[in-house]
């Protein structure tokens, strides 16, 4: 059998890109597929397809034509119960059908870690309809967190401060959700001192392995920066493992999963994970690791040894928004952040821009691991140096 496999990307935009990118060095073949042309993983990829991903039968003639050794999805808005057919065909789907449908959906996770896996999460209810979010608002208390079962980036995603915000939360929930999948989750408010990312790979020949915690901040739901390793307790680090570690044997499959948890006075909380790489992640393109995150997945998936995972240096990494709708967008400022040492500047390749929208990111590392919070404000404020224009 052929060392090269035949991957097909669900989802093209820039952590797919690096996946691509991971794959192309050990020497595989990939087509990106995404909703609109141009997309940054189609530009490194082999081959490429535009469809509407919901579409179940669009998604059955290209997987049909291609006929792809492994399919790997990379964002929510996909037709994922036809991956159990896929399976069935022969077809590896990445880390597995079940991980891909369970995680797509935030009802089916979250009964899954709570219910099934006894985690410790928030306390939660689901809405449906304005009159049953009225109610779950009411039980749960105010302040609370309201997402779209289905969205991606933070779409949809707000916090309720006060009875005045209920309907304009329920409206905003019912816009940012994905598909056709109109229901929300209603979340207790957690009194968190940090977020953090817990980057696990599932290997398919060796023990489970977690990169170093990763610190995070977000806005609008979406991450704005992210830091390398974090602070975090002997014991709170432990427990975040066991339970990295529980959910994904409970999913299964192989690659890197992107583990949410909420650290407390009380102990960690599990709050979301990703099956695939994760955006707050990007840190590791600073060189924080002996392995990106993205090259840990491509291994992953291909069944690749990964001998152990170390932490080489501090590092940080910051976005760059766009401010505005636009198109063919231009970049101000990079020739300066780059006269920095230990900077680096990845622009995404995105062909169109909108509000908040992430056009690239600003990577910095320390190989002294001084001051993790030194190199995080670096990152944070020659972030700020690099405008997004337009022609």
């Amino acid at each position: 059998m052929s060392y090269q496999k035949k991957i097909m990307l669900l989802g093209s935009g820039e952590l797919g890109k690096e996946v691509v990118i991971a794959l192309q060095r050990l020497g595989q073949y990939v087509i990106a597929v995404d909703n609109y042309a141009g997309a940054p993983a189609m530009q490194v990829a082999h081959e490429f397809e535009v469809i509407n991903m919901l579409d179940g039968d669009a998604l059955d003639k290209i997987v049909a034509k291609h006929k792809p050794d492994l399919l790997v999805p990379e964002i929510e808005a996909i037709r994922t119960e036809r991956f159990y057919d896929y399976e069935k065909q022969g077809i590896t789907v990445v880390p597995s059908a079940k991980a891909a449908n369970f995680t797509m959906n935030r009802k089916a996770i979250r009964d899954m870690a709570s219910k099934e896996l006894k985690l410790t999460t928030a306390n939660y209810l689901y809405a449906s309809t304005l009159e049953d979010f009225k109610k779950a608002v009411s039980d749960i208390g105010i302040p609370c967190v309201v997402k779209p079962l289905m969205s991606s980036s933070g779409k949809g995603q707000s916090v309720v401060k006060s009875e005045g915000d209920v309907e304009k939360s329920w409206n905003y929930a019912m816009e940012g959700s994905r598909g056709d999948y109109k229901e929300v989750i209603v979340e207790e408010f957690i009194k968190f001192n940090s977020e953090i990312t817990l980057l696990t790979v599932t290997q398919k020949n060796g023990n489970t392995l977690f990169c170093p915690p990763i610190g995070h901040r977000q806005e609008r739901g979406d991450y704005q920066e992210s830091w390398q390793p974090c602070a975090i307790s002997d014991k709170d680090l432990k427990d975040a493992q066991q339970m990295a570690d529980k959910v994904t044997k409970a999913l299964t499959g192989f690659g890197i999963w992107g583990v949410e948890f909420f650290l407390t006075d009380k102990g960690v909380y599990f709050s979301e994970l990703s099956p695939r790489p994760h955006d707050t992640g990007m840190v590791t393109l600073a060189g924080t690791q002996n392995y990106n995150e993205f090259e840990l997945h491509a291994r992953a998936i291909l069944g690749l040894p990964i001998p152990q995972i170390n932490l080489l240096r501090c590092g940080a990494s910051a976005v760059v928004l766009a401010s505005k709708e636009g198109a063919m967008p231009k970049f101000k400022g990079v020739e300066e952040v780059l006269k920095n040492e230990n900077t680096d500047v990845k622009i995404f390749g995105k062909p169109t821009t909108r509000p908040y929208r992430r056009m690239a990111v600003v990577v910095c590392n320390d190989v002294t691991n001084a001051d993790v919070n030194a190199v995080k404000e670096k990152a944070i404020r020659l972030s700020k140096q690099i405008e997004v224009t337009h022609n």
